[in-house]
């Protein structure tokens, strides 16, 4: 066997769960936008997101107080700016004013959406039972939104340490599932 031992902080490389997303939320009138490639889904109808959000995370306590938030799909064209929000805190600064981001109001919660973003999941917290263990909770999707423009975007996937992959290649296969 030519395998070697991989280092187990770097597993979660081999197995993230989807493309990076930005959460929105909003609290006593100040909106805030984390970048968070931690989440799956869990249900198709209603549809059930579980996301993790470390408790040292300003958006943490946002979502614990308000209870809903916005995930907005960014593209691969944002990537330097999903980065950016990555790398400060909305403790310190507003995000979307210097990243010259658009916030716009959604229609299920207070979170704003992020208009660059080509698709935006308007949720509210639906299970807090993991939170205290785990930082994980459950969302479910109220309402969704998508710039039918974008036939296939690419979406950015973070592999760790500062390492994207980018969605690339369409593929259809004959399945049974409808």
């Amino acid at each position: 066997m030519a395998k070697k031992s991989f280092p187990l902080p770097k597993v979660y490389g081999l197995l993230e769960p989807g493309p990076v997303v930005m959460v929105t939320t909003a609290r006593e009138g100040r909106a805030n936008i984390m970048t968070m490639s931690w989440h799956t889904m869990l249900e198709f109808e209603p549809p059930l997101v579980g996301c993790v959000i470390s408790n040292r995370n300003y958006t943490f306590d946002s979502l614990k107080a308000t209870k809903e938030c916005v995930i907005n799909i960014p593209t691969v064209e944002m990537a330097e700016k999903v980065v950016g929000c990555g790398n400060t805190s909305g403790r310190t600064i507003d995000k979307f004013k210097d990243f010259s981001l658009t916030p716009v109001a959604a229609s299920c919660v207070e979170a704003p959406l992020i208009d660059e973003c080509y698709a935006n999941l308007e949720c509210r917290v639906v299970d807090e039972k993991m939170v205290a263990k785990y930082n994980l909770f459950i969302l479910e999707v109220l309402k969704a939104w998508i710039d039918p423009q974008k036939k296939h975007p690419q979406t950015i996937h973070h592999l760790g340490e500062g390492v994207f992959m980018v969605a690339g290649e369409i593929i259809q296969l004959p399945s049974k599932m409808k």
